[in-house]
């Protein structure tokens, strides 16, 4: 199936349309997933053997760039799903099949969320303040604060990670049911961008993870764990095709404006300004970019587990922190070059671009975030700070 066919124009205009009014309500997507599920979106990445769609990432990357221009939000809630059954994509590449039940369930309907980021916890996935107890059968009792839920009242498994007293490899990372005792969804999600998202903090109380749903144990630390590495891969990678996707909408948004607007000074559209069509063109000469380095590194991953992979060894973490960092920092060039060309009609609330400028400061906050991302060149390149 093409990308076009799955999501044709005629939807993504629906879409748009209700992206006004769930940012205006700071209302969840509701409509949108619905229309999402019936036409098999969140069972992209599942392998049809599995019976679902059968995209590679790459295929899942530029859909989600093609839904984020049409709404960002509702990308951005979903693309958590898509990390999730993602992790098992690259697994499944690998030849890994512990995972396979993911596949299962997502064509059943579960909808999975990422319940990862924790306030103050900046080493992110490497670590964990949540706390895992042992309950005697190979599962645990999970107590912490997760936040940043993405599609809090849907998601129906959720992926988790917290710390143990183990000696070794003591971060557990698992999937907890929705239906569980001891989860607290709190209705706390009032942002200046990314409304429809319904990102709410998730509290738990002695939260049940089963042993048949950990997924693995892992050292603190950056580390080669398999289900690690395809969170941190997968979660950069989509999370830049979001982004990018709005990056691009603004370009074609802004184009689309200067064309209709006259001066009537010069008695002509500012499509003929130079100064206009400079920073339009600069918008597009940015994502232009943007987009090839994420299209490169998505089919890179593609072909792990192949005779052609490709191997990054110790960078493919740099390389996806890289990527996420760039896409998502020329995607808010871009859109602010298309704020300041379409004139003040564009700055009131309902307007098209003044949203998307909301809505794409929020890759400023998304792991790894530019202190992390710098970070982590300077010590490939300079090596760690002598003490």
């Amino acid at each position: 199936m093409q990308i076009e066919e799955l999501l044709p124009e005629e939807l993504l205009e629906t879409f748009r349309q209700r992206a006004v009014g769930y940012d205006r309500d700071n209302a969840f997507f509701t409509e949108d997933l619905a229309d999402l599920q019936e036409i098999g979106y969140l069972r992209m990445l599942v392998p049809q053997a599995f019976g679902g769609l059968g995209f590679s990432l790459t295929q899942a990357s530029a859909a989600q760039r093609r839904l984020a221009q049409a709404a960002p939000a509702t990308a951005l809630g979903v693309n958590m799903h898509h990390v999730v059954i993602g992790v098992a994509y690259t697994l499944y590449l690998r030849g890994v099949r512990s995972l396979d039940w993911v596949f299962d369930e997502a064509v059943a309907g579960e909808i999975f969320g990422f319940g990862i980021s924790e306030a103050g916890n900046d080493s992110v996935l490497f670590d964990a303040d949540s706390r895992a107890v042992p309950d005697g059968t190979g599962g645990y009792r999970v107590s912490g604060t997760k936040i940043f839920t993405s599609m809090s009242p849907a998601w129906t498994r959720l992926v988790i990670h917290a710390k143990s007293d183990a000696a070794e490899n003591p971060v557990v990372f698992g999937f907890i049911d929705r239906a569980a005792d001891g989860i607290e969804v709190r209705n706390d999600w009032n942002t200046m961008g990314m409304r429809a998202s319904q990102s709410c903090t998730t509290k738990l109380h002695d939260v049940a993870l089963p042993a048949d749903r950990v997924a693995t144990h892992a050292p603190v630390g950056p580390n080669a764990d398999p289900f690690v590495f395809g969170i941190f891969g997968c979660f950069e990678l989509l999370l830049a095709s979001v982004y990018t996707g709005i990056g691009e909408r603004a370009v074609t948004v802004a184009a689309d404006v200067v064309t209709k607007r006259r001066s009537k000074a010069k008695d002509t559209t500012y499509a003929n300004d130079p100064d206009i069509r400079w920073q339009i063109a600069e918008a597009a000469i940015v994502m232009d970019g943007a987009v090839l380095q994420l299209e490169k590194l998505v089919a890179d991953l593609d072909t792990m587990g192949s005779v052609d992979a490709v191997d990054y060894g110790a960078t493919w973490f740099l390389h996806f922190s890289g990527v996420k960092g760039r896409t998502t920092e020329a995607a808010k060039d871009a859109v602010e070059l298309a704020l300041r060309t379409s004139g003040g009609a564009q700055y009131f609330r309902g307007a098209e671009i003044e949203r998307l400028y909301r809505d794409v400061v929020a890759g400023l906050y998304h792991p790894s975030d530019n202190e992390s991302l710098h970070a982590s060149y300077a010590k490939a390149v300079l090596g760690p700070i002598e003490e």
